[in-house]
């Protein structure tokens, strides 16, 4: 039998800024996996520490619900360790998150998954459809990559950084989805959505019936809105939503504030 994780508080060790960040980014890593979107432990999500060019991600071989505030791995944009841990991290989420983190400096919060609906999705030529009101939020703000099989080559860094642009909604042909945002409560609401629009593409396929595009006027029209709304509220709006998701956590996986 495995022993359970026992490692040390590092609460007294860091700022409050970076302690924050680190709870905040512990909850997300369980809220996708209470919400089934882990693949066990070989996704990742990272979040910028405040006020400096360094990021926090998952320590790699710990299952998403495992994570706590304390358990995150510091790490600069070089891939360097910068406080003590066991663990090592994922080479290819060092890859595009770093890769992200170098060029988006409005970026605080990258979040990457590899669900059955996303994946789906990104094997399609057409992409994500115009067919759900989810998919209206996505499409104003998204970018694509072509798959260049798993990502260890750091020479991949700069195509993914120009695939982005400036856009918060990535699919990964291939492979899978992914949002950054400023914050980690808006990559969350992103992916939410993402994911949302995805699953929403596949059963509405599934069916086999010619499928109800939303017109182009309507398209248009919505993304000067939404463009306007996430400019005027720095993101989706995430901070709305994050308190209520963090009660339901409390309540079904807490532990992850330590």
């Amino acid at each position: 039998m495995n022993a359970p994780l026992n490692l040390p508080n590092v609460k007294d060790q860091v700022s409050a800024a970076e302690w924050q960040a680190r709870v905040d980014l512990a909850a997300c890593y369980r809220l996708i996996a209470m919400h089934g979107w882990d693949d066990l432990i070989f996704t990742h999500i990272s979040a910028k520490v405040p006020g400096t060019e360094d990021f926090l991600i998952n320590p790699f071989g710990l299952m998403f619900h495992e994570i706590t505030a304390s358990s995150l791995v510091k790490l600069d944009l070089s891939g360097k360790k910068l406080m003590d841990s066991p663990y090592e991290i994922n080479p290819a989420g060092y890859t595009i998150h770093s890769a992200i983190h170098e060029v988006r400096h409005d970026v605080g919060c990258v979040l990457h998954t590899h669900t059955a609906a996303g994946i789906a999705v990104s094997a399609q030529k057409q992409g994500l459809l115009p067919i759900s009101q989810q998919s209206l939020f996505v499409l104003s703000s998204l970018a694509y990559h072509d798959y260049e099989g798993v990502a260890i080559n750091h020479e991949e860094k700069v195509r993914l950084q120009a695939d982005l642009g400036d856009k918060h909604f990535f699919i990964l042909p291939n492979h899978g989805l992914l949002t950054a945002f400023g914050s980690i409560a808006d990559a969350f609401l992103g992916m939410f959505t993402l994911q949302r629009a995805c699953e929403a593409q596949v059963m509405a396929q599934s069916g086999g019936a010619e499928l109800i595009h939303i017109p182009q006027q309507i398209l248009d029209g919505s993304a000067a809105m939404i463009a306007g709304v996430m400019k005027t509220s720095q993101g989706m709006g995430g901070s709305l939503a994050w308190p209520a998701l963090l009660r339901k956590l409390d309540q079904q996986m807490p532990g992850y504030d330590q």
